[in-house]
């Protein structure tokens, strides 16, 4: 009898036992799923992650990138399993679809960072670029002008304050989101060695000017005319004002004296300003760029073909493009044409 009670109880231990286990196991295998192997990314994303931000902040990264409170909640488990940190781990990481809660704390642990591609173009001024840039990067805008507006730097670049602009080419490169403003600066100083290689550097040493002239006709161009197929005949009659030591007279140059682009009507009292940018007072080229040029209309600089004009005036259609003469009788009447048109428009 004893025996029976003993061999009774030792069949209810083991099927409690495999019981508990049985659960654990499940348990396990439900946890796995949850957290191993069920997706919790569907659409490709990015996230940011600051050293400063507070748990709600990263709650706050991950929702904009996965969307589901669920999905964010087993990420947030898997980082504290992971000992994640914040403050280590500084930096942008792709979430790609099909991606687990654990395979995205993972790469999150790692410090496995995705570059992100900055693109900028389109930009006249450094404060316009610098905005532009820390719009997508880790660094302030701030940082990166400091750096601008140090002479210092400058000069390790190659460059100076007036010269600056035509460092920067318009482009999509690769950064990692936590570079330094001082490493950006260098990446851009190497972008501009590579495009002003040996054949560039003789295109423009062809035409009687250095890379920085270039970038500063370029962006003067660029201003006058935002027709592609009009920048080379646009940049011929530059050169011959040039080579024939005359003022190039370029009203983009006035307007960034005054320091507004807005300018729609140039009057005397515009060009009667002392600047060594406005070009109807001084001869030459100014001291640097306008804006920052785009690598189209440096191109059309280098690639422009010779021609005759040394006058032109917007067209009176207001289309865009030019009306060009190679004399002054003839460019004052199409002067005259464009005048009245403005008039007529009322535009003062």
């Amino acid at each position: 009898m004893a025996n029976v009670k003993k061999t009774r109880g030792i069949r209810i231990w083991i099927v409690s036992l495999t019981a508990v286990a049985a659960v654990i196991v499940c348990a396990v295998l439900w946890l796995g799923k949850s957290y191993g192997y069920d997706a919790v990314v569907h659409t490709r994303a990015m996230v940011y992650v600051r050293g400063s931000w507070s748990a709600a902040q990263l709650d706050s990264a991950l929702y904009a990138a996965l969307g589901d409170d669920r999905a964010v909640a087993r990420v947030v488990r898997m980082l504290s399993l992971c000992g994640f940190d914040a403050a280590e781990r500084e930096g942008a990481y792709a979430v790609e679809p099909g991606m687990s809660a654990w395979r995205v704390a993972l790469k999150l642990s790692r410090g496995s960072q995705t570059p992100v591609r900055v693109t900028f173009n389109n930009v006249r001024t450094l404060d316009q670029l610098t905005g532009k840039i820390a719009d997508q990067l880790c660094f302030s805008k701030e940082e990166l002008s400091a750096l601008l507006q140090s002479d210092s730097v400058c000069a390790e670049l190659g460059f100076t304050q007036a010269t600056l602009p035509a460092l920067f080419l318009p482009d999509t490169y690769e950064f990692y989101w936590t570079v330094s403003p001082e490493d950006f600066l260098k990446k851009m100083a190497r972008e501009y060695r590579r495009y002003w290689n040996g054949k560039r550097e003789k295109q423009a040493e062809a035409w009687g000017l250095t890379p920085v002239e270039v970038a500063t006709l370029a962006s003067i161009v660029e201003e006058e005319t935002n027709k592609p197929d009009e920048m080379g005949t646009v940049t011929g009659l530059y050169m011959n004002r040039l080579h024939k030591n005359m003022p190039l007279q370029a009203d983009p140059t006035v307007k960034f004296a005054c320091g507004d682009f807005a300018l729609r009507r140039i009057l005397k009292k515009h060009l009667a300003i002392e600047s060594p940018y406005n070009t109807y007072r001084v001869t030459g080229l100014p001291p640097g760029p306008i804006r920052i040029a785009s690598k189209q209309a440096i191109d059309a600089v280098l690639n422009h073909r010779p021609n005759d004009y040394l006058y032109m005036c917007a067209r009176e259609d207001f289309s865009g493009y030019h009306n060009f003469a190679t004399t002054l009788a003839e460019h004052q009447r199409n002067a005259v044409r464009y005048q009245r048109e403005l008039n007529r428009r009322g535009i003062r």
